[in-house]
């Protein structure tokens, strides 16, 4: 019994060091789907989950989020590891990932939901943003109308939205080109 004590003590410790190296972030860039495609496929990116943060509306539905007046963007969690991937290179995959020019929404989805976000957990995160902010300002000559906001509260969007990417690829791909994605973003970030 004694050893089995030291053995859990030992593993206990050495998976809360593990998860020390965890961290969390926050964004939103339109369809959660697609979000969730871009960030899923970076090294030291270990899980996406699509859901809402922003509002002020406890534990809301898609339907709630996107036709409601919650306040809630759809947002993706990217939980990863700090040893792999830093913050800004997060930060750098979202910016590519997104127009932040649109005030309307992302691509084919418009409406309040759908903006572009980034929120930040800290004084550096926060930093991070606006620096970059300021450099894609000045680099298009144009107003970055992506909102940068505090993060508070993230609501795990319902299941189906979860992944759909992979689950429902057929679906996804049809939804992607029709709204003409990676046409736009091309087009934005190869200048």
């Amino acid at each position: 019994m004694k050893y089995l004590i030291i053995i859990f003590i030992i593993l206990t410790n050495t998976n809360f060091s593990y998860s020390a190296q965890k961290d969390k972030a926050y964004f939103a860039g339109g369809c959660f789907w697609c979000v969730e495609e871009s960030f899923e496929k970076l090294n030291g990116v270990e899980e996406v989950i699509s859901g809402y943060s922003g509002g002020i509306t406890e534990n809301p539905t898609y339907r709630e989020v996107t036709y409601g007046k919650t306040g809630h963007f759809e947002v993706v969690e990217i939980i990863y590891d700090k040893d792999i991937i830093s913050y800004e290179e997060l930060l750098n995959n979202f910016w590519i990932n997104i127009d932040p020019f649109d005030a309307y929404g992302q691509f084919c989805d418009k409406g309040y939901s759908y903006r572009s976000v980034a929120f930040y957990k800290s004084d550096k995160e926060k930093k991070l943003i606006e620096g970059d902010i300021k450099d894609i300002e000045k680099k298009f000559n144009k107003k970055v109308v992506t909102y940068l906001r505090e993060f508070k509260k993230f609501y795990k969007a319902e299941e189906q939205h979860q992944d759909f990417y992979k689950i429902k690829l057929q679906n996804y791909l049809r939804y992607k080109k029709a709204c003409k994605r990676e046409e736009t973003l091309k087009n934005i970030w190869s200048q």
